[in-house]
């Protein structure tokens, strides 16, 4: 543990560098601990894991508070369930919203289905929600404690994983921002972000395009070797810190909006001190999970101006699919939130006499 908690606070001052340097380069490493190539233990792992384990904190916390029915011996089993549906219902959701393809997609290799090859990445936060949705229902009805309050407890422990899990995106180095504007390109702010991987994500793949991008790379060739191409070779080596190749390279790059930090904080902080506002005395069961939905999609439809739309994936009156999810999300929890208030039933909750 105390190992770990190191790795933490070492990613997280790389992290705080975005703002003491003028356009952060991107130099991040998506193994928490590394064993081979290809094998290790991940950030984006590691954030789940302690994601689950805040939520379980959390849970058990309030069941000794007596501000839920959820007895503490009993917050193991319930966020197993928990847990159970937010990988299913992320992985299904990403299959079905944004790729699928994967659903019908078979391999010679494991885990031979491509739906289950999850080590590859794709994980959708909507889809997600639905899981665990799904998963207390099942668990409410089994134990005999109002659905609605599962949901309530689900809402507020969701926020740290959510956080969590944007700050392992922007490790990991994916789902980039867009370009910063125009006027700002020749002068980049602080808080942007240039990707080394933008030389064999972009550049390699556009090749008529970026023509005069790759040329210029070319004087490197005298002083990069190594077994993988020279655009993956020269991605490496600005990873691994070499300064020369960065100095030529890094004024070339673009600079992004580091959307992954925007949309950690309004799903996770943000959203979470909203809930705990609303919280802070004993609500109707409902009333906390219909907030989530309202003003997490807010959120996501703000932050989502600032993120590039998913690659394949169709934009629709002007909107991305994570912004058409999120509309759905806003309406849904707007029509909950004014059923849930008037529902005649007992209260739950309530933080003020014990924070």
């Amino acid at each position: 543990m105390k190992m770990i908690l190191v790795l933490l606070h070492k990613q997280s001052q790389s992290i705080i560098l975005i703002m003491l340097a003028n356009s952060y380069l991107h130099q991040l490493d998506p193994f928490a601990i590394q064993i081979t190539e290809t094998f290790g233990l991940r950030w984006y792992g590691l954030a789940y894991i302690t994601a689950f384990l805040i939520a379980w904190g959390i849970v058990r916390w309030m069941g000794k508070q007596k501000l839920s029915p959820i007895q503490p011996d009993r917050a193991s089993d319930f966020i197993f369930a928990g847990v159970l549906g937010v990988l299913i219902g992320g992985r299904l959701g990403y299959c079905v919203f944004y790729d699928p393809s994967l659903l019908y997609t078979f391999t010679d290799s494991f885990p031979w289905w491509r739906a289950l090859a999850i080590q590859d990445g794709g994980m959708a936060s909507h889809g997600g929600m639905v899981g665990v949705f799904i998963a207390f229902v099942v668990w409410g009805r089994k134990n005999k404690i109002s659905v609605l309050h599962l949901l309530d407890i689900g809402a507020l422990i969701a926020t740290p994983g959510l956080f969590l899990g944007r700050l392992a995106n922007f490790i990991n180095g994916e789902l980039w921002g867009k370009q910063i504007p125009e006027q700002m390109r020749s002068d980049p702010p602080a808080w942007s972000v240039k990707y080394p991987t933008e030389i064999t994500e972009v550049w390699a793949k556009n090749t008529t395009e970026f023509e005069a991008s790759l040329q210029s790379l070319e004087p490197l060739r005298t002083t990069i070797s190594g077994g993988n191409s020279f655009y993956q070779s020269v991605v490496q080596e600005m990873y691994a810190g070499n300064n020369q190749v960065i100095s030529f390279v890094q004024p070339q790059l673009t600079a992004w909006y580091p959307s992954q930090l925007f949309q950690a904080l309004a799903e996770g902080p943000l959203l979470f001190c909203v809930l705990l506002a609303i919280w802070w005395r004993p609500r109707n069961p409902g009333v906390i999970a219909s907030s989530f939905l309202l003003f997490y999609g807010v959120g996501r439809i703000v932050t989502e101006v600032f993120r590039q739309p998913d690659e394949g994936v169709a934009i629709i009156a002007g909107l991305s699919r994570g912004q058409l999810l999120s509309v759905s999300m806003v309406v849904t929890g707007t029509a909950l939130v004014l059923l849930s208030t008037k529902l005649n039933t007992t209260k739950l909750g309530g933080f003020k006499n014990t924070l």
